[in-house]
């Protein structure tokens, strides 16, 4: 049987996948945003964000992480939830490689839990908010006397302090075009009592109303809980995180690649993890 020269090409395409069957993949990682403290509480901070994305950024100013590649087999991927009021994010993994969850704010007088991105301080706490991780989001900020909570990190900036008359702000998040559009995510929460969310989906503090709650961090932007007030006010829920990975579709033909939503953009297949789930290979 004589091929034509397309029929060829495909055939050596396939071929040389099966010879190297390794599939360099880009990946996002991000964890589940820490809930907002409740009670005179700082906001949360954004889970942690890795990205191996070129010329993009990983959280806290890192630059991006290298490469992975995988083969044929089953690649479990955890999305990890947001926390709940007063509750810390959950960590998201793929091939090993671990986001960790937001940090939840400071209660009261208090100090705020460390993580992917630290949490605000709670309000009448004047020293540093809970410290981010190195290489995915920064530090919560400080709270204010008498009723403002510090900001929760963000993975682009740090949670801004609180003053005497309103809850910081949340740091801002990081954009990513891994999708093949820009999206901004893992902002960190507002502190209690007016502190807004941080680009990328955090929530707001609470208003200065003696009870009121703070918003919740937009789901699977990995997005930190604004505090909640004085009196009972319960602090905003986190936002569960996301994984995405992409390859380049040519280097992947010959394969069956399943798990996830999946999508092409330009040159790349993307699969998107909103929830916890496996990457097959076969």
């Amino acid at each position: 049987m004589t091929l034509r020269w397309g029929q060829r090409e495909r055939v050596s395409e396939y071929v040389l996948n099966w010879m190297s069957p390794n599939i360099p993949v880009e990946y996002l990682i991000i964890a589940g945003g820490a809930g907002g403290r409740s009670n005179d509480g700082g906001g949360g901070g954004a889970g942690g964000y890795r990205c191996s994305v070129g010329g993009e950024n990983s959280g806290g100013g890192a630059s991006a992480e290298n490469q992975s590649a995988v083969t044929i087999g089953t690649y479990t991927i955890t999305v990890g939830g947001g926390g709940g009021a007063s509750s810390n994010g959950s960590d998201s993994t793929f091939l090993g490689i671990t986001s960790t969850g937001g940090g939840t704010g400071g209660v009261d007088g208090g100090a705020a839990n460390s993580g992917g991105s630290g949490g605000g301080a709670g309000a009448k706490y004047t020293t540093a908010g809970g410290a981010g991780t190195t290489g995915q989001g920064y530090d919560g900020g400080k709270g204010a006397s008498p009723d403002q909570g510090g900001g929760g990190g963000g993975a682009g900036s740090q949670g801004a302090d609180a003053s005497v008359s309103t809850g910081g702000n949340g740091g801002n998040g990081v954009s990513s075009s891994i999708t093949g559009s820009a999206v901004t995510r893992a902002g960190g929460g507002g502190g209690c009592w007016g502190g807004t969310g941080g680009s990328g989906g955090g929530g707001n503090g609470s208003p200065k109303t003696n009870g009121s709650s703070g918003s919740a961090g937009t789901a699977n932007l990995g997005a930190g809980g604004g505090g909640g007030a004085p009196y009972s006010g319960v602090g905003g829920a986190g936002g569960k995180g996301v994984v995405i990975v992409r390859y380049r579709t040519d280097i992947a033909k010959g394969r069956t690649i399943t798990g996830g939503t999946k999508t092409t953009s330009g040159d790349w297949t993307i699969h998107t993890f909103n929830d916890t789930g496996s990457l097959v290979i076969a």
